[in-house]
């Protein structure tokens, strides 16, 4: 996109993509202040939130909410904005459409032809996997797990034989459960707990799952922002996971999952519950 070289030149018509700062203010770059300072319309998750940082950057452009909660109306009022304004997004902090609804705004604004560019900036995914000391050659960003422990389990059941380290966004009152949970489905894998990033009171806790969910099974509930990242699995756990669902595989196509999981615990030595569980997932498609 084409920008004027005057910073008080309005920028031209389309949509920004704005990362601002995980925490602290001086994060936020000089490109991306010159636009919150130029733009025609600011959109932001919450504008009591937005308005600290447009304070910061000197900029008194109107603000507008758009979040996880806006409708399609509401997209459409911007995206018809956009044709002749300069619309930025803005999340409450970090980099736009990591874990939030923003890329049905950026994909409405491709499909309308209207230019889409970005500022990067800080994203608490990236700044947790950079100072964690675990495998960063290759990772997937997976957000927040479910809240329910069934449903949190089953999906790191699905995950659990990914080649690559795992990063989660995790709140304070869940952070222990998701782990003792992680640390049983996963087994003994390296692991972090990184919170309240570029802070005051930044924390990164390593150790193995087993370590960490002992240590927030006893400690006061975490404050903050908090990013769990994961190890890759080993050779030995990647083997297992296959052999399991071989073995499963094969049982089901001769007997119902609760004898399946019986005769495949036993021969695993893995544990039955864990096994039944899996039978179910696999037996289901």
């Amino acid at each position: 996109m084409g920008e004027k070289t005057s910073a008080t030149d309005p920028l031209p018509p389309g949509l920004y993509i704005v990362a601002g700062p995980i925490g602290n203010l001086a994060d936020l770059s000089p490109r991306a202040a010159d636009w919150l300072r130029r733009a025609d319309i600011i959109a932001c998750e919450d504008t009591r939130v937005s308005a600290t940082l447009l304070r910061a950057a000197g900029s008194d452009r109107p603000m507008t909410p758009y979040h996880d909660h806006s409708d399609e109306r509401a997209r459409a009022r911007l995206l018809a904005r956009m044709a002749d304004r300069a619309v930025v997004l803005l999340s409450d902090a970090g980099t736009p459409l990591i874990s939030d609804p923003g890329y049905r705004l950026v994909r409405g604004a491709h499909e309308a032809g209207i230019t889409v560019t970005t500022a990067p900036g800080p994203c608490a995914a990236i700044a947790a996997l950079s100072i964690a000391g675990l495998p960063s050659d290759r990772f997937l960003f997976a957000g927040f797990l479910p809240a329910k422990r069934a449903a949190r389990t089953t999906e790191l059941r699905t995950l659990a034989t990914m080649p690559a380290t795992l990063l989660f966004y995790e709140s304070g009152p869940r952070l222990a459960a998701m782990l003792l949970d992680a640390a049983a489905t996963l087994g003994a894998r390296d692991a972090a707990v990184a919170r309240e990033l570029t802070k005051r009171h930044e924390e990164l806790r390593r150790g193995t799952l087993g370590d960490l969910a002992t240590h927030y099974a006893d400690a006061p509930e975490p404050k903050g922002e908090i990013v769990v990242l994961i190890g890759p699995p080993s050779a030995a756990q990647s083997a297992t996971a296959a052999d399991l669902d071989t073995a499963l595989l094969a049982a089901l196509a001769t007997m119902p999952a609760g004898r399946a999981a019986a005769s495949v615990s036993a021969a695993l030595g893995l544990p039955r519950a864990t096994v039944y569980a899996r039978a179910l997932e696999l037996k289901a498609g």
